[in-house]
């Protein structure tokens, strides 16, 4: 991953938009999803309940904003490896240790991430996230496209391919947030990559 790390907005905030987000996940954390409230919010961060409506519009654009914005950080996180990438293989395996690697290192962020993530796709800025998941596969596809045509990676429906690749890491890093297993997601990295890669490549035998 990056020698150097891209720095969190919500490690240092600076504007009252970043104080109120970081306020939030600071909230999320000690309350959980359904217990942190606008209130508690607002509090925290020292901002009044004008200042929090005029940003976000209500609770559930917080919680859209926050999530949106902790995508983009997640996809920065492996954005130089990806970029390096060359093959649909060396994606596959930038792609996973990147998201391993950036839940070791936010796992409170992870865990909203994971609580909040249906209500967002459900909700108002379902289009805004949508968008974002092209953004964060496209590249992948490209190079997956490429490898079909080349005999590479097997054929496979479109929206197959992401739940075929970070599906595993995904109930991993879960477990490992919830305490039920001890190694940290990145310490199995190499597992991962190989049964991702195993399940979309064109082996010998097919």
């Amino acid at each position: 991953m990056p020698k150097t790390s891209p720095q969190s907005r919500l490690d240092a905030p600076q504007s009252s938009r970043d104080k109120l987000l970081a306020s939030a996940i600071a909230c999320f954390d000690e309350n959980g999803l359904s217990g942190m409230t606008i209130e508690q919010i607002r509090r925290r961060a020292n901002s009044s309940i004008g200042s929090l409506y005029h940003h976000f519009g209500n609770r559930d654009g917080l919680i859209a904003a926050l999530f949106l914005q902790l995508l983009d950080e997640q996809m920065a996180w492996s954005q130089p490896a990806l970029e390096q990438a060359a093959t649909p293989y060396d994606v596959v395996d930038a792609l996973i240790r990147g998201y391993l690697d950036w839940v070791g290192h936010h796992p409170r962020e992870a865990r909203f991430m994971y609580a909040a993530r249906s209500e967002v796709a459900a909700g108002a800025n379902a289009a805004a996230l949508k968008e974002k998941n092209k953004q964060r596969f496209g590249h992948l596809m490209g190079l997956l496209k490429a490898g079909v045509e080349s005999g590479e990676v097997r054929s496979l429906p479109r929206e197959t391919y992401a739940s075929l690749l970070v599906g595993a890491s995904e109930n991993y890093c879960r477990a490992w947030l919830a305490g039920r297993v001890s190694g940290e997601p990145v310490t199995h990295a190499s597992v991962f990559v190989d049964a991702a890669w195993r399940s979309i490549s064109v082996s010998p035998a097919d």
